[in-house]
């Protein structure tokens, strides 16, 4: 049972030891956030329980230094129109069912009149509560919880300015490298299937199935890895931390751009093995063992060079790039050797044989290798992060935030600097596009 289990939860346990010190160091700030505000509310409000300023710090804490200064005047914003309905309504009419039903509506148009967001509800529940303590004690209690909000949310915003989160550029390196990893592991395990599987077309067409299936989930995880990525990004703005930090995001985004165009097409290319090997006329004997050795050759090599193509990204935004160190690419360039060499054999394997359903398989696959050549090449990894770069007046307004700084000397991308020069003849640009399919 240990021996059927280890493979299954490897991959989880690696991602949870490599996330534990962040984790738990995220929990702390979180904690002595809540823990000041509540003890600074307290001396303000002595007997009392002043829970609504850590509740406060906590919801603050928890974003990036850019968004936690509209969050938290979001937060104070909704919780001084709660008040202010309560006040309103206890001075008008008695609390009855009808009147809380009617309280609670027009706190909820009204927080969508100022467009709070998340913290629309908040609206509603501040004037509920006010209005609980009773009518005498409406006034009193309404401004003490908007005291209690302030403290909060200034605690918060304190508590990222003298401790500010780290930049989460390498969880954000990390989930490109596992949405690779996830697509590698899928060819390689295609590969190894394809070596004990009938050359017939329908025992493999049965696993094309599950292949294509598994293909879907990798791409449905895209958006998660886009949202650590942005969160990556908004986490260098108004954060000290960042401050002499090469920004990797410019290569990130084009590595997740290049792994998303990459998923797309190994999708549609196990489809289209899937389509071929369900054919009736899919070729037996010898014609259909050398099909299935050139997928399974096929398969691998798509394999390595997509789990060379994630190594490379995760290590352009490790923290040796800051010492000048390029990382290695060699690897990438043999992956991209042996793509070249699934491309030639494709070839002669449709001079073998030209038979409709191969011709149509032949075209699919070759258009799968074209668009990972494309993706997964070096130079145009650097076009596509020269896209990707600010423009010259951000650089401009950033040497202007940092005095002394040169806008010429930012380093905004990730690749070796000896590498920036394109070669003769190459294009300023090409649109990119990922093929649909599956």
């Amino acid at each position: 049972m240990r021996d059927l289990l280890a493979p299954t939860l490897a991959v989880p346990l690696a991602r949870f030891r490599r996330g534990g010190r962040d984790a738990v160091a995220w929990a702390l700030r979180l904690t002595v956030a809540a823990v000041a505000s509540y003890v600074a509310a307290l001396a303000l409000f002595p007997g009392t329980v002043p829970l609504l300023a850590p509740l406060t710090a906590l919801l603050v804490v928890q974003f990036t230094p850019v968004s936690l200064l509209a969050s938290g005047l979001d937060r104070v914003v909704s919780v001084v129109a709660g008040v202010s309905v309560a006040v309103g309504f206890s001075a008008v009419v008695p609390l009855a069912w009808w009147s809380l039903g009617l309280l609670i509506a027009v706190s909820i148009l009204l927080g969508q009149a100022l467009r709070l967001g998340s913290n629309l509800i908040e609206v509603p529940i501040s004037a509920m509560l006010v209005l609980g303590v009773g009518s005498l004690g409406v006034e009193s209690a309404g401004w003490q919880r908007v005291a209690e909000t302030l403290v909060g949310a200034g605690v918060g915003v304190l508590s990222n300015l003298l401790f500010p989160p780290k930049v989460a550029t390498e969880d954000a390196s990390n989930a490109i490298k596992d949405l690779a990893d996830d697509v590698a592991r899928l060819l390689d395990r295609a590969a190894e299937e394809m070596t004990r599987l009938d050359s017939s077309g329908k025992d493999v067409a049965a696993h094309a199935t599950e292949w294509l299936d598994e293909a879907r989930l990798a791409t449905y995880s895209i958006p998660r890895v886009g949202t650590a990525l942005l969160r990556a990004e908004q986490s260098r703005r108004l954060n000290v931390r960042a401050l002499g930090t090469p920004d990797t995001g410019p290569g990130l985004r084009q590595g997740l751009e290049a792994l998303e165009h990459s998923a797309v097409a190994v999708r549609s290319m196990f489809r289209a093995v899937y389509d071929a090997t369900n054919d009736d006329t899919w070729p037996r004997g010898e014609v259909g063992e050398a099909v299935g050795t050139s997928l399974e050759e096929l398969f691998r090599d798509l394999a390595a060079g997509l789990a060379a193509f994630g190594e490379l990204v995760r290590a352009e935004a490790q923290p040796q790039r800051r010492e000048g160190r390029a990382p290695d690419t060699a690897r990438v360039q043999e992956a991209l050797e042996g793509l070249h060499e699934a491309r030639a054999r494709l070839n002669d394997l449709l001079l073998m044989n030209s038979a409709p359903v191969l011709s149509e398989l032949h075209f699919a696959l070759l258009s799968t290798v074209k668009r990972l050549l494309s993706e997964l090449d070096l130079d145009e990894r650097i076009r596509r992060q020269l896209r990707l770069r600010p423009a010259p007046s951000t650089l401009a307004r950033a040497s202007r935030r940092r005095p002394g700084s040169n806008p010429r000397t930012v380093e905004l991308q990730t690749v070796d600097p000896q590498t920036l020069e394109l070669r003769p003849g190459d294009p300023p640009d090409r649109p990119g596009g990922a093929s649909a399919g599956g």
